[in-house]
């Protein structure tokens, strides 16, 4: 009789966590949608061509997205083309080859902390780090060391100062260790008896990770840099530190070229009074979604083709 009531009270128990469960989800995808029908219908009237070929104005009329569109895309471009690549390829050193020793927990448990790091505080790292390289340049601009063509496309400045090669790099400090870590959590998803078979044919410890290992952790590799750069796409306060521009009249034409990014145009119209800034604030919001889902359904393609079946 016992032990009936305690199996009943344990059913009655997970029954009731599950409908709380679907009742979170369900108010927090009702709560979603309303916000996006808002948006839509705030901003849709507001939504043109011209909307999108045009640079920034104090009149509402005349105010586009062009220069934090284009800001946008070159940032995000940088920070998938550094952490990425550098994210993998660390988790793989971590995950196939470094050695159980204090010196690797103490990196693996800075990597998880990093992870939880407001992302403010990397934009100060980015500011002292990318933009002024910690002062060895000088603070002075004209001591600014030059290559290139300053109106060309191949141009470099040391320090790198407020330029779109700064905020790219200052993001891929923020996705990094997640970068790091979901890539680590799909290659221990590997069956270990794929390892083992291929070194059982006498395959390397690299021909094992390049041609077993990293194949079958492609998907969850390709989930985490999904999540990673959606992250960066919405991130301003990095870039607000490092000296992102509101008011942006070009776009950019090289990596140390002045940029302005989407958050923070949306977030200047959205704190003016004027209705007609909201609503051109929420069309910045629909441009900023579709470029979300362009990254997002370009990443998705790519893992499609790499996925291979682990048969």
């Amino acid at each position: 009789m016992a032990k009936s009531r305690s199996i009943a009270s344990r059913v009655l128990k997970d029954r009731t966590f599950l409908w709380a469960c679907l009742i979170a989800t369900n108010v927090a995808i009702v709560v979603l949608a309303v916000l996006l029908m808002s948006i839509f219908w705030q901003g849709w009237d507001t939504l043109s061509w011209k909307f999108v070929t045009s640079f920034a104005s104090r009149k509402p009329s005349e105010a586009g997205i062009l220069a934090p569109l284009m800001g946008s895309v070159w940032v995000c471009t940088i920070c998938g083309l550094v952490a990425l690549p550098l994210g993998v390829g660390t988790a793989i050193y971590l995950e196939e080859f470094a050695k159980r020793t204090w010196f690797t927990k103490i990196v693996q448990t800075n990597i998880m902390n990093l992870a939880g790091v407001p992302s403010i505080v990397y934009g100060i790292l980015g500011l002292t780090a990318f933009a002024r390289m910690f002062g060895v340049f000088g603070t002075n601009v004209d001591d600014a060391i030059t290559l290139g063509n300053e109106e060309g496309f191949f141009f470099l400045r040391l320090p790198f100062g407020s330029s779109v090669l700064a905020g790219g790099l200052t993001l891929m400090l923020v996705i990094l260790p997640v970068v790091i870590i979901s890539t680590q959590e799909a290659l221990r998803a590997v069956p270990s008896s794929l390892r083992s078979g291929a070194l059982a044919l006498g395959a390397t410890p690299w021909q094992t990770v390049w041609g077993i290992t990293l194949p079958a952790a492609i998907p969850g590799i390709m989930t985490g840099a999904i999540l990673s750069m959606s992250r960066a796409i919405g991130e301003s306060a990095p870039l607000l530190v490092l000296g992102g521009l509101l008011l942006v009249f070009n776009t950019p034409t090289n990596l140390m070229s002045d940029f302005a990014i989407l958050p923070l145009q949306i977030y200047n119209w959205a704190g003016r009074p004027q209705d007609e800034f909201h609503a051109i604030a929420a069309s910045a919001i629909i441009i900023q979604l579709c470029v979300l889902l362009l990254f997002n359904g370009i990443a998705v393609f790519i893992r499609q083709k790499l996925q291979k079946p682990l048969q």
